[in-house]
């Protein structure tokens, strides 16, 4: 057994493998032992969950979400995937790369500036890659609810920064924070939690989890943008200005509830009995 999953299971206890067929996990931790772990607790929960996400190059993160056999799911967002072409590859926390597959669920097609393009969770900034791992079992994410968080609740965010050429990762970071905002409305994405932990490009795809070690939220903006207009509501209204103001400062994410309301994507279909992806390189 990998030794940072023993510590893990000494810290914080079991996590919960899903069973055949069931929705994601979202049974809390147990309430005494979560509310007193630590942050290098929560890191070493972070560093077992999140994945990269990649196509030719490196495109960005992912969670670990779900597990069938030995089929897992790896939820990130949908601009990850369409800053690359498939094929897709995962690579897991132990270094080994595996051949992904979009879960078939997840696509519909939606009209963008004159083009069919993917869209994923009914316009949620959301996607699900699948892969097989028939020989080795990694953990999965546990699932708390972003409704439960409060302006001041800290947070932490994980995922794997881009270097300055913008070409590669520059490994794992873990960075500390506290939600700064909560939409009483989603913005265009699915946006609705706003926080202060500094994300960069890269990190989208990665975990945002609560001091339980449970995934809340998904990164997938940082501060600051300098391009577009992200701040729009889903029903197309504008934000008053303060408000905009105000927005622009923080990273911000689309809470776990998007993904558990579209329940479960499919694991079946996309993998035939002797179609086994393996992992291909280190």
């Amino acid at each position: 057994m990998d030794w940072r999953l023993m510590m893990l299971i000494a810290c914080i206890g079991s996590l919960s493998i899903l069973p055949l067929g069931s929705k994601p996990n979202v049974r809390a931790l147990d309430t005494k032992s979560s509310t007193q772990g630590s942050a290098k607790q929560v890191q070493q929960l972070a560093e077992l969950i999140a994945v990269k996400v990649l196509s030719k190059d490196f495109l960005g993160s992912g969670i670990l979400i779900h597990r069938k056999g030995s089929v897992y799911q790896v939820l990130t967002n949908a601009h990850v995937l369409r800053s690359g072409n498939a094929p897709y590859q995962i690579q897991t926390p132990d270094g080994l790369i595996y051949a992904a597959n979009l879960s078939k669920m997840s696509v519909g097609v939606a009209r963008r500036r004159h083009r069919s393009v993917p869209s994923y969770f009914k316009g949620n900034d959301l996607a699900v890659l699948q892969f097989r791992s028939p020989k080795i079992s990694y953990t999965v994410a546990s699932l708390g609810h972003a409704s439960t968080l409060s302006v001041g609740n800290e947070v932490f965010a994980a995922g794997f920064p881009f270097d300055s050429q913008g070409i590669q990762d520059t490994g794992f970071v873990f960075r500390r924070g506290q939600v700064s905002l909560v939409l009483d409305k989603a913005l265009e994405g699915g946006y609705r939690i706003g926080y202060t932990n500094d994300i960069v490009k890269g990190m989208s795809g990665g975990p945002l989890l609560n001091r339980a070690g449970q995934v809340v939220a998904i990164n997938g903006r940082h501060a600051e943008p300098l391009w577009g207009e992200p701040y729009i509501y889903q029903d197309g209204t504008q934000l008053e200005p303060p408000l905009l103001k105000q927005m622009s400062k923080y990273s911000w994410g689309i809470p776990i509830e998007e993904f558990i309301q579209m329940g479960s994507p499919s694991l079946t279909n996309n993998y035939s009995d002797t179609d086994i992806q393996a992992e291909v390189r280190r």
